[in-house]
C-alpha cells in the first residue's frame, strides 16, 4: 500500500467566457479524485461543457473550516483534489485559504493552475498604473464604514481595486465621490469577458452621472479601479475632511502642533496644512 500523499491543485476557472479555460486546467479536473467547488450547481455547468465527469463536493465560506479538515484526510490518504471557485482564481476573495494552509502544514504538495482573475483582467485594460496596485476586495456594506475605509485609502499612491455588486454599485460610487478628489481617474469594468462587457473610463467627479445615465451599468458584476494619489495633487489645496480635522486640532493645540498631528492622522503634507492653518487663524482674528 502506497504512503504517498495526494496533490492539492488550485485551479482558476473562467470569469465569463468559457473559452478562456486552459487545456491544462481541463485535464487536471478530469484526472483528480475530487473537485472541491464553491457552488456545485454552478460548477456543474462548466464541467458539462467540457465533458468532465468527476465528483464534486462543496467548499464555501459557511463550511470551509470543517470541510477543509475532511478534505485534508483525503489528501493524506493519497487522493488528489482540485479546488475551484465560481469564477476566476480561488482564494482571491473566494474560499480556499483554510484548505491551502492545512495542506501546507501537512506537507501536501500544492500546485497552482493559473488562469482568469477579474482584478488582473480589469487592471490590464484600466489605463491606470500597473506597477503598484492594492486589491481591497468588496468595500464594507455599511455606508459609514465604507466611507471611513475610502478615507483611509485617500492618500494611497497605488492603484486601488475593488469588487462590487449590482446592489451596491451606485452607493459605492457615490461614497467614492464624497471622499476622493473629483479629478482623480477611475475605471469601471462590468461583466468582464461576457457578452455585455463594458469598461468605462472617467473621473471621480463624473462617474456617478455616467453610471446613472446607463441603466445597464447598474447590473452585473463590477471591478472598480481608482487612480492612486498623484504628485499633481500635492499642491496648496487640502480636502474638506482634512480641513475639518485641522480646525478641531487648532481649538486644542498650537498651530504648529495642530499641523503636525493633522499630517500624521491624514497623511497630508505639512506645507499646505500650515498655510491653511494660518488662513484660519487670521480669519478668526478678523471676525473676533
Amino acid at each position: 500500500m502506497s504512503n504517498a500523499k495526494g496533490i492539492l491543485y488550485i485551479v482558476a476557472t473562467p470569469i465569463g467566457n468559457l473559452d478562456d479555460f486552459s487545456p491544462r486546467a481541463i485535464e487536471i479536473l478530469k484526472s483528480v479524485d475530487l473537485i472541491a467547488s464553491e457552488d456545485t450547481r454552478h460548477s456543474q455547468h462548466l464541467l458539462n461543457h467540457y465533458s468532465i465527469r468527476n465528483t464534486l463536493t462543496s467548499l464555501h465560506e459557511h463550511n470551509e473550516l470543517k470541510k477543509s479538515e475532511k478534505l485534508l484526510n483525503h489528501l493524506i490518504q493519497g487522493q488528489s483534489i482540485a479546488v475551484i471557485s465560481d469564477a476566476g482564481t480561488p482564494l482571491i476573495n473566494d474560499p480556499g485559504f483554510s484548505m491551502v494552509r492545512l495542506a501546507m502544514d501537512s506537507n501536501i504538495k500544492i500546485v497552482p493552475i493559473p488562469g482568469p482573475c477579474a482584478l488582473i483582467t480589469a487592471l490590464s485594460a484600466s489605463g491606470l498604473s500597473t506597477d503598484r496596485f492594492r486589491f481591497e476586495g468588496f468595500p464594507p456594506r455599511n455606508q459609514a464604514a465604507r466611507q471611513n475605509r475610502f478615507q483611509e485609502l485617500l492618500n494611497s499612491r497605488e492603484t486601488l481595486i475593488f469588487y462590487e455588486s449590482s446592489h451596491r454599485i451606485c452607493r459605492c460610487l457615490d461614497d467614492l465621490q464624497k471622499i476622493f478628489p473629483p479629478e482623480r481617474k477611475i475605471t469601471l469594468a462590468r461583466e468582464l469577458t461576457k457578452t455585455f462587457e463594458t469598461i468605462v473610463y472617467s473621473t471621480i467627479g463624473g462617474i456617478v452621472e455616467e453610471n446613472m445615465a446607463n441603466p445597464y451599468m447598474q447590473k452585473g458584476e463590477f471591478v472598480i479601479l481608482v487612480e492612486g494619489r498623484q504628485i499633481s495633487e500635492e499642491n496648496d489645496t487640502i480636502s474638506p475632511e482634512n480641513e475639518r480635522i485641522l480646525r478641531i486640532l487648532l481649538i486644542e493645540c498650537s498651530l504648529k502642533k495642530a499641523v503636525q498631528l493633522c499630517s500624521q492622522i491624514t497623511g497630508a503634507r505639512k506645507k499646505p496644512l500650515y498655510k491653511r492653518a494660518l488662513e484660519i487663524e487670521q480669519a478668526e482674528k478678523i471676525n473676533a
